[in-house]
């Protein structure tokens, strides 16, 4: 009898540790393959749409500064912020709202700590901007100042993540993670020259933000044409899904529009920037920037199939 109950007592604890000996191979496994094809688009994404969103908030903020449409200003910057803040929070622990996983890699990690470090400072300064609904001079030096070292460390974090996709959910198609790394960054482009001509009509740093806005703007038109037609030198195949290349054509349709305003503003004899120019630049760049973000989602559509 006893030799019949410890018998029946070593079995239930070999069914136990094999059961869990299952379990836990089957949890690594999961946790060694990574985030799904689908997932990487949604980080390359949303990670790309964060640099865009550190040019929106400084955009907003310059046309505060210069009393352009001030109250639906105030609005738009109040929900960039927030949806900056939710995001990179997102980035670091997931997010079901956002449908991203939470990032595992450490390399990655580390460069999260580094954006969250200026965030910290940049976000108290965009907090004051809506509580006060004025932007003082000091306040379009500091963010002029802060704006750029935090896309650049959001643009690592891109980098990252595109190297990561290309090592696990994307692998199969290295260059689709390039096309919406760089159709990603296209959205940030759009509102990086806007905020640039709002600066030089704002007269800061007046040459040096001319010639930012010339190169900005030089940028997005080289890599329109590359995302359609393939550019090797900044790794983009061409694009040959037709739905796709339908919508770039709408984003070139809108860039034919507003190139004349940026390029304006960006030639050295320009001297001063009027009121209705300012107001005709906050009315197109955000059609510019939706159907550019338009373009993205398809990209990111094509890594899930």
């Amino acid at each position: 009898m006893q030799f019949l109950n410890l018998k029946k007592s070593l079995i239930r604890t070999l069914s136990i540790l094999v059961f869990s000996f299952v379990y836990l191979v089957s949890l690594n496994n999961a946790f060694a393959a990574g985030p799904t094809s689908a997932e990487y688009g949604t980080v390359l994404n949303l990670s790309g749409k964060q640099r865009m969103l550190t040019q929106k908030m400084s955009k907003e903020i310059m046309l505060i500064a210069l009393n352009e449409d001030k109250d639906k200003n105030i609005i738009n910057l109040t929900n960039t912020s927030n949806l900056f803040d939710k995001t990179l929070d997102g980035l670091r622990n997931g997010s079901d709202d956002l449908h991203l996983p939470a990032t595992t890699k450490k390399r990655i990690l580390r460069q999260l700590d580094k954006i969250e470090k200026i965030w910290k400072n940049f976000y108290p300064t965009v907090k004051s901007i809506i509580a006060s609904g004025n932007v003082s001079a000091e306040q379009v030096a500091l963010v002029a100042e802060q704006n750029l070292p935090l896309l650049k460390q959001m643009n690592k974090a891109v980098g990252l993540y595109e190297k990561d996709a290309k090592k696990g959910g994307l692998k199969g198609d290295p260059g689709l993670a390039a096309t919406i790394n760089l159709s990603g960054k296209q959205r940030m482009l759009t509102q990086k020259m806007s905020k640039e001509f709002l600066l030089v009509a704002y007269n800061h740093d007046f040459e040096n933000n001319k010639l930012g806005l010339l190169e900005t703007y030089t940028l997005f038109e080289r890599t329109l044409k590359g995302l359609k037609d393939g550019d090797d030198s900044l790794g983009l195949p061409p694009t040959k899904t037709p739905h796709i290349v339908k919508q770039l054509a709408v984003v070139n349709k809108l860039w034919v529009e507003f190139k004349p305003i940026v390029e304006f503003a960006a030639n050295y004899k320009t001297k001063q920037i009027t009121k209705d120019k300012i107001s005709l630049l906050a009315n197109k760049n955000l059609p510019l920037l939706k159907e550019m973000n338009k373009a993205v989602g398809l990209y990111e559509k094509e890594s899930n199939k």
